[in-house]
């Protein structure tokens, strides 16, 4: 890869893995439509790093409070909106494993092609616009219920389709069940952090077993690149979108 591949991958990966368009479908488009090698899988764990450690970062205040939440009051009785919150979280998360772990070589196999990613981001991008459009938005994070937890998880679980955006998604799911845009944002961003962090171990597993040898400076390029675009993206995004809306 030349640094100009490996910056524009980089920026790529950043931005689309927290806007409402697919990262995987906008890494494999270059190589189909611009006739690049393909980067890798040490790659795509670099720059999965970099966007992992950016939501980490933006929300570690909100990570800190919903963990020691759901250490103290998770178990018991007496739950309060961020024990809640972070069992949400949890329970957001399961589809995405089942689904993964039962339909992750079948997707390898048959989905990584331009004709699925050109219908499938047509498809949940209209999904997105029609969802905002007919949105009621009178629900915050903390009205969300554990039946709207397992809806959006199911929605998540079905971005392992190539194209179909995971952050996208999950905001289509929110906005369905009446979350505000900065809400249904705001917890699509926290339930990427397992689903990253567990899809990054994966590949990285898978990464420690293949041979060959490691480019360690287009790791590093390519996680520092995707660390700023994700950073950036999520603090723009938040921003901007209970103004300009999804379209």
């Amino acid at each position: 890869m030349t640094i100009f591949e490996i910056i524009i991958l980089a920026i790529i990966q950043g931005l689309t893995e927290f806007l409402p368009i697919s990262s995987s479908a906008h890494l494999i488009l270059p190589s189909e439509v611009l006739g690049w090698n393909d980067q890798g899988l040490a790659y795509d764990v670099a720059v999965h790093v970099g966007s992992l450690l950016a939501v980490m970062i933006y929300f570690r205040a909100d990570i800190w409070r919903l963990a020691n939440a759901w250490l103290r009051n998770g178990l018991g009785k007496n739950q309060t909106n961020d024990s809640r919150l972070a069992w949400w979280v949890i329970i957001g998360t399961i589809p995405a494993v089942l689904f993964g772990f039962a339909f992750k070589d079948f997707i390898e196999v048959y989905g990584r092609s331009a004709l699925v990613i050109a219908c499938t981001t047509i498809g949940f991008g209209l999904l997105l616009w029609y969802a905002d459009s007919k949105a009621k938005q009178i629900k915050t994070v903390n009205g969300i219920t554990w039946k709207n937890a397992i809806f959006i998880g199911i929605a998540q679980a079905i971005a392992i389709i190539p194209g179909t955006s995971r952050s996208g998604i999950t905001m289509t799911a929110g906005l369905m069940i009446g979350l505000d845009r900065e809400s249904a944002a705001r917890f699509s961003f926290l339930l990427s952090i397992p689903v990253i962090l567990g899809a990054g171990l994966l590949a990285s597993l898978d990464l420690v077993q293949a041979p060959g040898a490691v480019d360690w400076q287009a790791l590093l390029f390519g996680a520092g690149f995707s660390f700023v675009s994700a950073y950036a993206c999520i603090y723009l995004f938040l921003a901007w979108i209970s103004k300009i809306g999804m379209l």
